[in-house]
Parts: C-alpha cells; structure tokens; sequence
C-alpha cells in the first residue's frame, strides 16, 4: 500500500484527509477506512486495520467515575443489537503509573479506534503528568470536534440550538509548560505553532464544506494577546481564503461566551484554541440541557477515541445508578458512524431520539425521576421493535 520514495512516503488517497467528502469511486469508504488509507510521512509500515471477519476491534478504557457504568451500558446495548464490534478492555487507573497508559496507547496503535471514560490522574506531585492530555499528545489526537444539537424533549435554557464546535486539542494552555520562577512566582507558557493551528483551521473549513455549514467563527483572545492568540486568528483568516462559499468571522471569547447564553442560535461552527473550546463547550452544554446529553470526537491522521463531550468522571455519583448514559450512548453512535456501521449507528440514534423527545425518560440532571438503567433498557427496547 506504501512505497518509500526520496520525498516521503506515497501511496494510495495521495493528499487525502478523511473527513473530506470522499469522490464518487470511494463514496462506500467508511471514515475509519480513508482515515486509515492517508499517507503518513514515516519511515515504517503503518499498522494494518484491526477488521476480522467483518468485525472491527475497538479499544475500550473504561477510566473513573461514572465511566465503567456507563461504557457497561454501551456494551450492553452492542451486543443485544449484534454490532459487528470486539473490544478490548484496557483498564487505566488514576496513580502516576504510566504502565496502563502504555498498554492503553498499545492498544490504540493497533486498532486504531477506541471509547473512553475519563481517565483522572491523582498525584499530590504538580509537575506529574496528567493521563489524559497525555494520552491526547502521544496519539497526536490533534483536533476536538463536538456536535450539539437540540433535543425537543428536554428541558433547556435555549431552543433550537445548533452548533459544532472544532477544538484544537493539544496545544495553547494545555502544554503543560508549567514551573515555578521562585517561591513567589510561577509561569505557565501557552505555546501556538503554525503547524497545528494550520492542521486544526483546515479541518474545520473542511468539516464545514462537507457538511453544508455556512459560517465558521474564530473564538480568541487576540485583543490581549496579540502574538500567541494572534497567530491563531492570523492562520485561520488565511485557510478562510481557500473557502470562498464559507463565511469566516471571529469573537473574543468573552463576548463569545456571552452570546452563547444570550442567543446561540448565531453560530454554525466555532473554531477555538484549546482552553477556549473547553469554556465554551461548557457554557453550551449549560444552555441546550447539560453534560449527560452530548459526545466528543478526537481525532489524529490515523487514530479517533470518542467520549463523552464533557470530560469529568461526575465520581460523586458513580455506581448510584442516576449516571446520564445518554452522552456515552451518543458516543458509541459517533464510534459506528467513523467505522461505517450506519445502520446500526442509525438504530441507536433514533432510539436515544425517542425516548429522550418522545417518550421523555430523563434522569435526573435533565429534571426526570428514571435511573440510568431505565434509560438504556428503553433504548435497548426501541432498538428492536
């Protein structure tokens, strides 16, 4: 599939990334199939799909909190609806070991796809290094892509939101460049690089040109910071140039998260650095219902790991049967979708439609009385009539 040449490595999908609308002759590829087929510029053989029988193998890290619960639910709800997929249960504990974080990322290189809880790290050390940005920075795992929309049913600050927002996913205040100048200063370093702000700014235009969105918004702070925000901004109105029938825009992120609350129904796609997309996909999640509802999608050249889109283990409830699985749900629908498993995808999301808009089973943080278990045994219920 490969051949070394003296400018790289060339081979099939020549230039091709995978959330590109693919051309007609490869309209049946899955995302995971293209993903898989783009050229890195390495000198080894990439790792061939983790596909058996027809039957795709999936790393599984079930993390803290409510996530083993939650991820025992999507399991569950697998295989009673037979989804063609296997995983493989890495377990990964909070101690500052990074053993299970090896065998975590192993196992990722291998399948190329994985689901994951949150993955907390508890150290008193504060140079230790956290699992789950390391996780994010070891695979490359360099964009962030959330999708909110509306659900009918549950009750909401705002109406009729719908809203993706493109996080840069390893960079900015999260590259944990942290240290103590003395005992009375301490100095955290936001590094920005053209290279990923240019990898970050491509995908969204292209996610937009794909999926027929209108406008794409830069979230920054380059009124503040002019050099490090501002080559943010800088890059992304340059990819702005190659998008004609796209509209680009930016906002300071504070305004940003003002209109949020005031009225989102704005905004199409928001483009942010790291930190920012994190304050803003919490303000959305405040408005259209809350953490329980909604998934994230990390993706790399050649790996996705999808979760829930708020990244904290809610410990104080886990094991309680109250956990929302509607978020962890929505991230197995994200997982078959990349995998090119429509149909079953399609089941679940329409299940998860019907109980939460029509049937109106809503847990707790959604202001209803059912346990998590109600949830999923009507999703499951739906599935197969």
């Amino acid at each position: 599939m490969f051949r070394l040449t003296k400018s790289g490595v060339s081979g099939i999908c020549k230039n091709r990334l995978f959330w590109k609308k693919p051309s007609r002759r490869e309209s049946s590829l899955s995302d995971f199939e293209i993903q898989q087929r783009t050229e890195k510029i390495i000198k080894y053989t990439p790792p061939p799909m983790a596909l058996y029988g027809g039957r795709h193998a999936v790393t599984l890290i079930p993390g803290g909190g409510v996530g083993p619960e939650c991820l025992g639910y999507v399991r569950e709800v697998f295989k009673v609806i037979g989804a063609p997929v296997d995983f493989e249960v890495v377990e990964v504990g909070p101690l500052v070991d990074n053993v299970d974080l090896s065998d975590a990322l192993t196992s990722i290189r291998r399948n190329c796809v994985g689901i994951k809880g949150h993955i907390p790290t508890h150290s008193d050390d504060v140079s230790a290094k956290l699992k789950n940005v390391a996780f994010r920075n070891d695979l490359d795992l360099y964009v962030y892509v959330l999708c909110f929309k509306s659900y009918a049913g549950v009750r909401a600050r705002q109406k009729d939101v719908d809203i993706v927002i493109v996080r840069q996913n390893l960079e900015g205040e999260y590259s944990m460049l942290e240290h103590g100048v003395d005992t009375w200063m301490v100095e955290n370093l936001k590094i920005h690089t053209r290279t990923n702000s240019l990898r970050v700014a491509r995908f969204a235009f292209d996610y937009a040109r794909k999926n027929k969105r209108k406008r794409v918004t830069t979230v920054h702070k380059a009124n503040i910071m002019k050099l490090v925000d501002g080559l943010f901004l800088s890059v992304n109105k340059e990819v702005a140039k190659e998008y004609p029938e796209i509209e680009h825009d930016d906002m300071i992120i504070d305004n940003c998260c003002m209109q949020l609350v005031a009225r989102p129904q704005q905004f199409d796609v928001l483009l942010t650095p790291n930190l920012y997309g994190n304050v803003v996909t919490g303000v959305v999640c405040g408005v259209i219902g809350g953490a329980g509802l909604y998934s994230g999608r990390n993706y790399g050249e050649h790996y996705a790991v999808f979760e829930p889109a708020i990244r904290s283990g809610a410990s104080p409830i886990a094991g309680k049967n109250i956990a929302n699985p509607v978020a962890m749900l929505n991230a197995s629908v994200d997982l078959l979708f990349h995998l090119g498993h429509r149909e079953y995808a399609k089941r679940i999301e329409r299940a998860i439609v019907k109980t939460l808009v029509e049937d109106k089973i809503h847990t707790a943080d959604l202001g209803g009385t059912a346990t998590s278990q109600d949830v999923v045994r009507n999703v499951i219920d739906l599935c197969l009539a």
